[in-house]
């Protein structure tokens, strides 16, 4: 089973757009490479969607051959697999992390998201997120406001995981 993603921080981006990634999570991005040796740097892939999207998602090169296994078993030509593909292959940049566990992020990414001089790194499991720290707070804020008109007071999300098998 593959090593997942935990926790959040702010890191500050230089005028290159370079942004430490958080150590944590650079030993997962290694641990997920297939090609990754102390000699070489980490791969990893962003995904920077369509117009609607205001964050990166990243993911490690063994998330990305699942998804790629995935795309491969839907049907060539639907709507749907061509959806995924451009979102996968078209919205995306491949990068790598350099010697001192930095990300440079290109400057058409950067303003996609709004990004400046800060970015907020948060985890989702077998990815994460790059955001510009206020918008993520605006977005969480509007989740958590949805969420908590529809829920009673003291829900505990952990109720909706699945039984485990005996």
């Amino acid at each position: 089973m593959a090593r997942r993603f935990r926790g959040s921080e702010t890191f500050k981006v230089d005028a290159k757009g370079r942004v430490s990634i958080p150590a944590s999570f650079r030993r997962v991005i290694e641990a997920s490479d297939p090609d990754w040796a102390p000699t070489n740097r980490p791969n990893i892939v962003i995904v920077y969607g369509g117009p609607d999207q205001n964050w990166l998602q990243v993911y490690t090169m063994e998330a990305v051959a699942e998804i790629d296994a995935q795309i491969d078993m839907m049907q060539r030509g639907s709507p749907e697999r061509a959806e995924i593909e451009e979102l996968m292959y078209g919205q995306s940049h491949e990068a790598q992390i350099d010697d001192d566990g930095r990300l440079v992020l290109p400057q058409k990414l950067r303003e996609k998201i709004g990004l400046k001089t800060e970015a907020f790194f948060v985890s989702a499991g077998t990815s994460f997120k790059i955001w510009e720290p206020s918008a993520y707070e605006a977005a969480q804020s509007e989740i958590f406001a949805e969420r908590s008109a529809k829920r009673p007071k003291g829900y505990d999300p952990l109720v909706n995981l699945p039984t485990p098998p005996r």
